[in-house]
C-alpha cells in the first residue's frame, strides 16, 4: 500500500436537472420511489433535484464509516461521488489511495467473453497489471467454484454464477478506500458463508471503509463512525452508536 488513505469533501453539491416533467408529477414520482433530494430550480429556471448540498466531510486512514439515512437521503449519491462516478456541480473531492467500489460488482462483465477473459479484463479495470492478474488467476478461479464453466462465455452462466465470478474478481485486490452500498451476499448457503469470510477479510485490508446500509446491527459491528444524511445534507457525524441513536430518535 501507498501512503495513508484519505478522503476529503469540501462544499460538495450535486444537482440533477429534470427534463419533461412538471413539479407535481416529479414530486409524486420521487416520493413513490424514495429517490429523495429537494426539488427546486436551477440554471435557466430548469426543474432540478438537489441530491447533495454543501457536504463537508473528511475521512482518515483506519476509519470505518457508516452512512445512515432514510431512502433518498443521499447515501448512494454520496458513494458515487466518492467513487468518481458523479461530478459535483460545486465543491471538490480529494482522494488519496486506490479506490475500490462494490456499488455494482457486475459492471463491466462481458457476456460474450469467457470467465477467464473476464477475470483478466476486470482485473485490469481495477488497476492491476496483467502479471498481477495472472498471479491471482488460479486463486480467483478456485474461489468461484465454476470449474470448466470458466472456459465458456458468461452468457451461458446463471445469475448466481455471474455474481460469483464478479465477486471473486472484485475482492482480489488490496483496497485503500473501499465503498459499499449494502453488505454483499452472494450465492447459495454454502457459498454465502465462504463469501462472508472473504468479504470481511477484504474489508479488514482497506484503509478506509464507507458503507451505506439500513442494517443497524451490521453498522454497529463493522463501523466506528456514523454520518447521518437527510435530504442531501449532513445532519450529524460522530461515533456510530451516537449517530444511530439520533437517527432513531428523529424517526
Amino acid at each position: 500500500m501507498s501512503a495513508m488513505a484519505n478522503l476529503q469533501l469540501e462544499s460538495v453539491t450535486v444537482v440533477f436537472p429534470i427534463y419533461n416533467a412538471s413539479a407535481r408529477s416529479l414530486k409524486n414520482r420521487l416520493l413513490h420511489h424514495g429517490t429523495g433530494g429537494r426539488i427546486g430550480r436551477g440554471a435557466g429556471n430548469r426543474l432540478c433535484v438537489r441530491a447533495l448540498e454543501n457536504v463537508n466531510l473528511a475521512f482518515e486512514h483506519g476509519e470505518r464509516v457508516g452512512l445512515i439515512g432514510a431512502n433518498g437521503a443521499g447515501k448512494t449519491t454520496l458513494l458515487r461521488v466518492l467513487a468518481g462516478a458523479y461530478e459535483p456541480v460545486r465543491g471538490s473531492v480529494r482522494r488519496r489511495g486506490r479506490t475500490a467500489s462494490l456499488l455494482n460488482i457486475s459492471l463491466g462483465i462481458d457476456a460474450e467473453a469467457t470467465g477467464y477473459e473476464n477475470i483478466m479484463s476486470r482485473g485490469l479495470f481495477l488497476g492491476l497489471r496483467p502479471g498481477q492478474v495472472r498471479e491471482r488467476m488460479d486463486e480467483i478461479a478456485a474461489f468461484t467454484e465454476l470449474g470448466d464453466y470458466l472456459e465458456m462465455p458468461v452468457h451461458t452462466y446463471s445469475a448466481g454464477m455471474r455474481l460469483r465470478l464478479a465477486f471473486a474478481v472484485c475482492t482480489c485486490i488490496e483496497p485503500e478506500i473501499l465503498l459499499m452500498d449494502e453488505w454483499l451476499s452472494v450465492g447459495d448457503h454454502a457459498f454465502v458463508e465462504k463469501a462472508r469470510r472473504r468479504l470481511e477479510e477484504f474489508v479488514d485490508r482497506a484503509g478506509i471503509l464507507v458503507l451505506a446500509s439500513q442494517n443497524f446491527s451490521l453498522l454497529e459491528r463493522i463501523c466506528t463512525t456514523g454520518v447521518l444524511l437527510d435530504a442531501g445534507k449532513v445532519k450529524a457525524r460522530g461515533p456510530i452508536r451516537e449517530v444511530l441513536r439520533e437517527y432513531r430518535q428523529a424517526a
